[in-house]
């Protein structure tokens, strides 16, 4: 009886909205607090620091906006040595205020590592090699040996390099490979549409090197992609084991590679198809 008594007395109504009026502002007192907190809608669009320096952005008061952090340095001589080549977030993300930018800069200098023994090796064997060592294969270059595709020696610069010798990651090591016994010629894979450090690495497990390297629309390698060779591609000619095989690029941004490179795989089957029939008559006569 009591209780509804009370319900019905104007006090109890008063305090009751006073109370949801003191909920509601608590409310937007602590969304408010969050939204300053958090800066609520208030997010940047983070640049393209590519080939800057870490002082040029501090110049340009970017460290006002982005805590920058050095993450990462490598060794890479097509770029300004203490520049950017990558970054995360990348260009373009939103962020808020105060949000880290982790780089990764080109060292002043190379990373050094020692020479692995290449020699006796298989050529497979030794590429994959050299790509584990952070080295590059340079010329390959084949001669009088009895053991087809063995590494006679190895070298830099033409004077051979010891094994365990320090040097510079990245550096090119050329092969002295053997000939074998037998006069060996090979086909010219298909390249249209790779990169310069695919196609070379294709040349490579292929026995060929690159030969003369023309940009056509600029020596831009990150956008540069393979758009014709000489030899050229899907040639039935044999190549003889070493030669070199010049590269014309394009810059795909500027060239549509997907079509243009769908024609030499729909050729690549006409011409295997062809050459499945000729095999399966050639069968048939004996």
């Amino acid at each position: 009886m009591g209780f509804f008594y009370f319900l019905g007395r104007k006090k109890f109504y008063l305090h009751f909205l006073i109370a949801i009026v003191l909920v509601i502002v608590l409310l937007w007192a602590v969304l408010m607090s969050l939204d300053v907190f958090t800066r609520h809608g208030d997010v940047y669009i983070v640049p393209d620091f590519k080939g800057k320096t870490v002082q040029q952005l501090l110049t340009d008061n970017y460290d006002d906006f982005f805590d920058l952090q050095v993450i990462d340095s490598t060794y890479d001589k097509r770029n300004k040595k203490g520049s950017i080549i990558m970054q995360n977030p990348l260009a373009g993300a939103k962020v808020k205020q105060g949000r880290n930018i982790y780089l990764t800069i080109v060292a002043q200098t190379p990373e050094k590592v020692p020479m692995p023994d290449l020699k006796n090796l298989s050529l497979r064997q030794a590429l994959v090699t050299l790509e584990a060592s952070g080295l590059q294969t340079g010329f390959l270059e084949y001669v009088d040996y009895f053991a087809r595709n063995a590494i006679v020696d190895q070298l830099i610069n033409d004077e051979p390099i010891e094994t365990g010798t320090e040097i510079a990651k990245a550096t090119a090591i050329d092969l002295m490979i053997g000939k074998g016994n037998v006069e060996a010629k090979v086909p010219l894979p298909l390249l249209i549409s790779m990169t310069p450090d695919e196609a070379k690495r294709t040349l490579h497990f292929a026995s060929l090197n690159i030969g003369r390297e023309y940009y056509l629309d600029g020596n831009n390698p990150e956008h540069a992609r393979v758009y014709k060779t000489n030899p050229e591609a899907l040639t039935k000619e044999m190549l003889n084991l070493g030669q070199k095989v010049n590269v014309w690029y394009r810059s795909d941004e500027q060239f549509e590679f997907e079509s243009y490179r769908k024609q030499f795989m729909q050729d690549t089957v006409a011409i295997d198809t062809t050459m499945k029939k000729f095999r399966i008559i050639e069968d048939d006569t004996f």
